[in-house]
C-alpha cells in the first residue's frame, strides 16, 4: 500500500512526525508532501498567484511552498514515482477539528483534494490543552490508536465522495475506552475574535485569536465526543447543498425568472 501523508501545521511540525510513524505501521512505502510553513485555516485554497518551489528534504519527503491543497495535488501529480497512493493521510494537527471548523482546516482540506484526485483520504487531528507547559506528550492519543484505527478504517472502506475526519481526544491514552461514529457539530459560541494591537511605530494591527470557551453541543456529534474523551469518526463530503430548502424553493420558484424586483 502506498500512502501519501501531508498536514497543515508545516513539513517540521511533531504531529507530521507522529502521522509519518503512524503512517510507517501500515505500510512501508509512504511519501511526505507537507507546506514548507504553517498553513493553519488555509481551508482548500490553491497558489494561484505565486510558484509552488519545491524542496527535497529527505527520501520520499518534499516541502512545498504551498498550501495542504497544493501539496497533495503536486505530490499525486509529479513528485510520487510510479502508482499514485492508495491512501491520503492529513495531520496530525495540533487541536480539534470539529463542528465549524472543517471548512477552514487545512488539515481536512488536504484529505478532500485527496478524495477529489480519487483517493481515499483521512485527516486526523489531536485535541489540545489550552496551554501546553505541563503536557509533555500532546499526541499521546493519536500516537497510540492511530494506526489500529486507521487500519479498521480500510478494512470498512467508505464511499469515494467521502473522507473521514477523525479526532482524537485529550490523553492519557488509558483513559481513551471508546470510538464513536458521529456527525459534525456547531458550536453555539463565538470564540474567534480579532485583537487591535499597536505595534512600536505607533500603527495599529489585529493578531486573530480564539477565546477559550467550552460550546454545549449536542449529543452524537464530534465536539460532544472530544468533550467526553472519545475517538470521534465523522464521515464528510463537500456537497453543501441544503436539500429540505431546495426542495422548498422548488415547490414555490420555477420557470420565467421575475422581471421586477418584489415590493
Amino acid at each position: 500500500m502506498r500512502i501519501l501523508v501531508t498536514n497543515d501545521d508545516g513539513i517540521n511540525a511533531e504531529g507530521l512526525a507522529v502521522l509519518e510513524r503512524i503512517a510507517g505501521a501500515l505500510s512501508s512505502d509512504v511519501w511526505v508532501c507537507a507546506p514548507e510553513t504553517e498553513q493553519s485555516g488555509a481551508s482548500r485554497s490553491l497558489s494561484l498567484a505565486d510558484p509552488l518551489r519545491v524542496r527535497h528534504v529527505g527520501e520520499r519527503r518534499f516541502a512545498i511552498l504551498g498550501t495542504p491543497t497544493d501539496c497533495v495535488m503536486l505530490g499525486i501529480q509529479h513528485l510520487i514515482r510510479g502508482a499514485k497512493p492508495d491512501l491520503v493521510l492529513s495531520g496530525v494537527n495540533r487541536g480539534l477539528n470539529a463542528g465549524e471548523d472543517v471548512t477552514m482546516s487545512g488539515t481536512v482540506a488536504g484529505a478532500i483534494e485527496g478524495m477529489t484526485m480519487g483517493v481515499p483520504a483521512i485527516a486526523l487531528s489531536q485535541m489540545m490543552r489550552y496551554s501546553r507547559e505541563d503536557d509533555h506528550q500532546p499526541f499521546q492519543v493519536a500516537e497510540t490508536f492511530g494506526a489500529g484505527l486507521v487500519g479498521r478504517l480500510l478494512e470498512l472502506g467508505w464511499p469515494s465522495g467521502v473522507i473521514l475526519n477523525v479526532n482524537f481526544p485529550l490523553g492519557p491514552a488509558d483513559a481513551v475506552k471508546e470510538v464513536e461514529v458521529t456527525s459534525q457539530g456547531f458550536r453555539d459560541v463565538r470564540t474567534r475574535y480579532a485583537e487591535k494591537r499597536t505595534d512600536l511605530r505607533g500603527r495599529d494591527y489585529f493578531w486573530l485569536g480564539f477565546r477559550h470557551e467550552r460550546s454545549t453541543p449536542g449529543a452524537g456529534t464530534d465536539i460532544a465526543a472530544a468533550y467526553e474523551g472519545r475517538i470521534s469518526v465523522t464521515p464528510l463530503h463537500i456537497d453543501l447543498t441544503h436539500l429540505e430548502t431546495a426542495r422548498a424553493l422548488k415547490a414555490v420558484l420555477g420557470g420565467s425568472p421575475p422581471k421586477e424586483r418584489p415590493a
